[in-house]
This record gives C-alpha cells, sequence and structure tokens, in this order.
C-alpha cells in the first residue's frame, strides 16, 4: 500500500476510535481532515487527468532500417490546477522505441517538450501508440490512467547495402530488337509523334513538329525489353531458417559522442534476402533500369518493371512486409511469370534452397531467352541443411553467374564480388547439363 494512503487510512482509524472512545476535538479533526484528503485527492487526479493532452508529430513516416526516427512529443496541462507528477508511456510495438518519460510538478497551462530518438532495428509496420498518461494526486492516495490511441503508422524499409558494381548480362544492354509497345516512360527508342493531350508532360514535347503544324504535339517512345531487370525472392516457408539470436537494445543517448553503431541483420535467410533485394533494386533503379518485383507469399505479389524513383519507393514498400509463409516454390513462381517476361529481360532469383527445383527454374529462363542470376543464401550457416554447394556446382556448369552469401558477410562485398564483366554463354536445351544433386 502506497505511504499517502496508510497515513490517511491511519488518522481515519484513530479520528473515528477516539470519536467514538472519548468524543474528543482532536480525534474529530482527524476524521474530517482524512476524510477531506481522500475526496480533494480524488477531485484532483480527475480533473487534472481530464485536462491532460499529448501530441506526437514526425517528419518522417518512412525510414529504413539502421536510420534514426525522431519524434517529437508535447505534454500540455490545459487546465488550471498542477499535476505533481505525469508519467507518460510509449506503448508502440516498435522496438526498443523511445519516448517513455516522467515529469515532476508540471503548472497549470504549462507545456513540456522534448525529442525522442530510435535506432531502427526491424523492418515492418508500427503504429506510433497508444501513449499512456498516468497522473495523480499530491499525497499519493489515486492514480488516474488515460490511453491515446496512434492516429500514424511508421513504415521501416529493410536494410540497404551499397552495391558497387553487379553482374551485366547482354540483355541488359541497351540496343537490340524493340517490342513495338508503347512505354509511359522515356527510352531510346522514338516511336513517333501525337497531338497533345491534357496532363503530358512539357519535356516530352516535340518543338519543331509542333511549329510546323502550328499545334502542340508530342514524342511517343517505345519499350526496350533489354533494359528491364526482375528480382524474384523465394518466399516459401519450407526452405527458409534461421539462428536462435536475442537482439540487444542500443541506446541512443549512450552514442552521442561514439561512432554511430552498425545494425546487424538478424541470423535469418529470410532478412538476408530481404535486404538483398532492396539492395539491388535501389542498384538498377539508380542505373536507370526498368525494374519488376515478383514473390509468392500468402499473397502473389507482382510490381511490373518501371524506372522511376516510385518504382524503388513500391518494391521497398513490398518489400517491408514480407514473410516467409507461402507454399510456392521457386520453380512454380518463374514457371507462372517467366513467359510474361520479354526477351532478354534479366532474373535475378534470391533463394536459400538446397532443393533441385532451383536448376529446374534456371534452365526454364534459359530456354525462354532470358538471363538468370542466382543469388544463393547458403542455409548451413543459418543451421539449415546441407547441399548449396551441389547447386552452386550445377548452376556454373550452366555457366549462370552465382553468388554465395553466408551468414555474417559483408552484403555490400559479397554482391560487388563477382565480376560485373561475366557474359552469358549461349545455351541450346541440348547443351544443358541433366545432372541434379542429391539432398
Amino acid at each position: 500500500m502506497k505511504p499517502g494512503r496508510i497515513l490517511v487510512a491511519l488518522m481515519f482509524v484513530v479520528g473515528l476510535i477516539g470519536v467514538l472512545v472519548n468524543g474528543a476535538a482532536i480525534f474529530s479533526r482527524f476524521l474530517y481532515t482524512s476524510v477531506l484528503l481522500v475526496v480533494a485527492a480524488w477531485v484532483w487526479t480527475r480533473w487534472v487527468s481530464r485536462r491532460l493532452t499529448v501530441e506526437r508529430v514526425s517528419r518522417e513516416l518512412r525510414a529504413n532500417v539502421g536510420d534514426v526516427f525522431e519524434e517529437n512529443y508535447k505534454l500540455t496541462n490545459h487546465g488550471k490546477l498542477p499535476a505533481p507528477w505525469i508519467e507518460l508511456a510509449n506503448l508502440t510495438t516498435l522496438p526498443f522505441a523511445a519516448g517513455s518519460r516522467l515529469f515532476t510538478l508540471v503548472m497549470g497551462k504549462q507545456t513540456r517538450n522534448y525529442t525522442a530518438r530510435t535506432w531502427l532495428t526491424r523492418r515492418g509496420s508500427f503504429q506510433l501508440g497508444p501513449t499512456r498518461i498516468t497522473t495523480g494526486d499530491p499525497f499519493g492516495l489515486f492514480a488516474a490512467v488515460r490511453e491515446i490511441k496512434p492516429r500514424e503508422t511508421l513504415i521501416v524499409f529493410p536494410m540497404m547495402h551499397e552495391v558497387s558494381s553487379f553482374p551485366s548480362p547482354r540483355g541488359m544492354l541497351t540496343g537490340g530488337q524493340v517490342i513495338r509497345q508503347k512505354s509511359m516512360d522515356i527510352t531510346p527508342h522514338a516511336a513517333g509523334v501525337r497531338e497533345y493531350v491534357h496532363g503530358d508532360a512539357m519535356k516530352r514535347i516535340h518543338w519543331p513538329t509542333s511549329v510546323r503544324r502550328n499545334r502542340l504535339m508530342v514524342k511517343e517512345f517505345e519499350q526496350d525489353p533489354q533494359a528491364e531487370v526482375w528480382i524474384y525472392l523465394d518466399s516459401q516457408e519450407i526452405v527458409h531458417h534461421q539462428k536462435r539470436h536475442m537482439q540487444q537494445e542500443v541506446p541512443f543517448h549512450d552514442m552521442l559522442l561514439k561512432k554511430r553503431p552498425k545494425i546487424d541483420l538478424p541470423p535469418a535467410t529470410l532478412e538476408y534476402a530481404v535486404s538483398i533485394a532492396a539492395s539491388l533494386a535501389h542498384y538498377f533503379i539508380r542505373q536507370r533500369r526498368a525494374v519488376g518485383y515478383a514473390s509468392a507469399g500468402q499473397a502473389f505479389t507482382v510490381l511490373r518493371a518501371e524506372r522511376s524513383e516510385r518504382q524503388e519507393a513500391k518494391v521497398l514498400e513490398t518489400l517491408a512486409f514480407v514473410n516467409a509463409d507461402g507454399k510456392l516454390s521457386i520453380a512454380g513462381l518463374v514457371a507462372t511469370q517467366s513467359a510474361l517476361l520479354p526477351q532478354g529481360s534479366s532474373v535475378i532469383l534470391i533463394t536459400p534452397t538446397t532443393r533441385p527445383d532451383l536448376l529446374h527454374a534456371v534452365d526454364d529462363l534459359l530456354l525462354r531467352f532470358l538471363s538468370p542470376i542466382v543469388v544463393l543464401l547458403d542455409v548451413k550457416t543459418f543451421e539449415g541443411p546441407t547441399g548449396t554447394g551441389d547447386l552452386v556446382t550445377a548452376l556454373r556448369e550452366r555457366r549462370v553467374p552465382v553468388i554465395t552469401v553466408a551468414c555474417g558477410d559483408d552484403l555490400s562485398q559479397a554482391l560487388s564480388e563477382i565480376s560485373s564483366n561475366f557474359k552469358l554463354q549461349e545455351l541450346r536445351a541440348w547443351q544443358t547439363p541433366v545432372s541434379l544433386p542429391s539432398i
């Protein structure tokens, strides 16, 4: 029991017994004082609690793992009575979230401001709240609790690593046969001109033709299939593994005068695969390539190839919610999508599988004159089964670029190590090795 309640209870008991036994005036004062204290404390607590407000404002609601998320808090006491103490608790699901504070003696009509900073260590969607406000009376008799519902949601994108170079197969080079399909983006392939329509960009207007025809004319472009890059992420549940680990908190206030700490990826194949996909999407979009994305979890997700910053945002937001809960294998994913890809496209397969169906997927892509690149996670280093080495050997026999990533590897170095001058050789069906690794 709180000390204030013990004191008031003793005053009430002593006063009541004294009134009944002796009847002296001092005992009556004890009795009345204890009752008045209880009533005044209850009214004070309720009055102050109803007039407290909290505002949470953040400039950005999109961030990456490893960034510092800043949120400004504004606590205001709109009443005239002072609040002896106020406890503010941030109940968000964001790991190691800052923002909880304890304030003392917040006067009436007073405002307290502060900024909370949190290291972002996990991708996903996190509501900024709820926020719990607890306050009480000066005597410690009562406490009132209010919970404010969250109004905003923070989306944390996967961690991205800097990729300096990556294999550029022949299918990614400009030129070659053009598919006769109109493109909303500006490509190296001009198809003609047409009349201006409201909403067309000014940079697409062809001024010499507009002058000759005395009306605005805009340029049209055709798609270049050899500039497309597709990223296929294997989200089949049975192929992903992870090590046991306990994530440690990195308090921001302890790092103010130190070097910014390095946030390590959780030792899980899914987290490594998602980070690789995000890094490669950023790399190719920065190279002005048209990037597409496909994965098959509980929901089948396909983002058509585009070459804009908006496309990067869509890919990163999709990757923020990817889970290893799918049933479709990487071979099934390729089989459902490869027929829709234009010839000459590059397909990056990111998978931790040790099953031979990966070879079937690669063979399917080769037969359709597509250029596969495999990023293979060494699942044994994630406490998974063996078999990655056999797949690597079989892929190299097919002259397919393959990158092996182990748990704890520097992804920037691993993705940039393979020679960018690797040339994919022409393979026919009768030249493709058919040996499959044993599981």
